[in-house]
């Protein structure tokens, strides 16, 4: 197959946004092939200092949610940055805003009245609980969100709620509001129909917490803590062996025959009322006890190999520093490695996707922007010259390298 222009070649997005949700709904476009314009502070998004690490200044977080972007540093609460940002937004598809509502009203950029202006425009807000209801203007995190959607509640070892400790909230997100920014701009390219999209960090945390609300809806007791195990599979959970833990998922009644016939378990196979997740998830102590003492007696690569060649899915509990050398990591080329004028050579985990007609959609692409870099050669575009970007570069509307 031939390589192809990416799918959103010819897509402009102006994104506002700072810290790491919103950023990383316009990086899964940019890496799509849209032209993501990054409106920055004059000091520079928030997310710049979150360090350490920094490699020679420049924060590993940013560079991690920042790729393919180009950056523009305006003050939109002067009058002459807004006039600016409304120009661009005026030949741009797509505008991506985390703003407090407040915020946004006392800007000039209330999003039913920018919708009006510019009908064409989707318009994409992320904030942490979303445009409506009566916390609508409260701040949040992913800490925040973690808490609030019940996944703490479930997280942890038993009766210690856990924060799942990355980013979950804001990748889930970003992510969800890539899909729907990308299904409205079909709808765009087909009728010109803008859209305003509304995206939480709190809702993100309910689709993920949708299996456990739904079991708990349906008449399960109230879940708690419970280290790692699944409220409704049997086996699907940590073990100790020798030397380290290892993870079991035993799925279906197949590959509970067949992990029962790897670990000598024969006797529990074939009893009747184990056949089925219900039945096992009825006494599930009982055989949590004896596949542990099974896994006892061997080391964690012996019971991933034993385990994998009967076809039962199972994992070693990887540190970091083996998941980036993972040969299935490697050999998907997983993690990338970009250079950047400043903080040279690093390596970030890459596109989630590869597309069979664009070899390149693998590729690293540009790393995150430095603070404005862009600035001059976008307000050239919009027919500015040199005299008028150094006016406002003087006037403090812009700040430029």
């Amino acid at each position: 197959m031939t390589a192809a222009e990416p799918p959103l070649h010819g897509v402009m997005v102006v994104d506002i946004s700072s810290s790491y949700a919103a950023p990383t709904a316009s990086m899964y476009l940019g890496d799509m092939g849209a032209d993501v314009i990054k409106i920055e502070p004059r000091g520079g998004d928030d997310a710049r200092g979150w360090g350490p690490p920094f490699l020679n200044g420049e924060a590993a977080w940013f560079l991690s949610v920042n790729r393919n972007k180009r950056s523009l540093c305006l003050d939109i609460r002067r009058e002459e940055g807004r006039a600016l940002l409304f120009r661009l937004l005026e030949s741009a598809d797509v505008f991506i805003e985390n703003l407090n509502p407040s915020k946004l009203e006392k800007h000039g950029l209330e999003l039913g009245a920018l919708s009006e202006r510019l009908p064409h425009l989707v318009i994409c807000a992320l904030s942490g609980f979303g445009m409506s209801g009566p916390d609508a203007g409260q701040p949040g995190y992913d800490l925040i969100a973690q808490a609030r959607s019940g996944m703490m509640s479930v997280t942890g070892d038993a009766g210690v709620p856990t924060r799942v400790s990355t980013a979950l909230s804001d990748v889930a997100a970003g992510t969800i509001a890539a899909f729907a920014i990308a299904s409205a701009l079909v709808r765009q390219q087909m009728t010109g129909r803008g859209e305003v999209i509304d995206v939480s960090l709190l809702e993100a945390d309910l689709a993920f917490m949708a299996p456990r609300i739904a079991s708990y809806l349906a008449g399960d007791e109230e879940p708690r803590p419970c280290g790692g195990t699944d409220s409704v599979v049997a086996l699907y959970q940590r073990f100790e062996t020798l030397d380290r833990p290892i993870v079991v998922a035993v799925g279906n009644d197949r590959q509970w025959q067949r992990a029962c016939a790897a670990l000598g378990l024969t006797p529990l196979s074939d009893q009747q009322d184990l056949a089925t997740n219900a039945g096992r998830r009825a006494r599930r102590a009982e055989v949590v006890e004896a596949f542990g003492k099974a896994f006892a007696g061997m080391t964690a690569g012996e019971a991933i190999a034993v385990l994998q060649s009967a076809g039962v899915p199972c994992s070693l509990i990887q540190s970091l520093s083996e998941v980036v050398s993972d040969p299935q990591v490697t050999a998907q080329h997983s993690v990338v490695t970009q250079q950047h004028p400043r903080a040279g050579e690093f390596r970030i985990v890459g596109s989630p996707w590869r597309l069979a007609s664009d070899p390149a959609s693998r590729a690293p692409g540009t790393p995150a922007p430095m603070r404005g870099e862009h600035g001059r050669s976008i307000l050239s575009r919009l027919g500015l010259g040199n005299s008028a970007i150094d006016e406002l570069v003087e006037a403090g509307v812009v700040w430029a390298p």
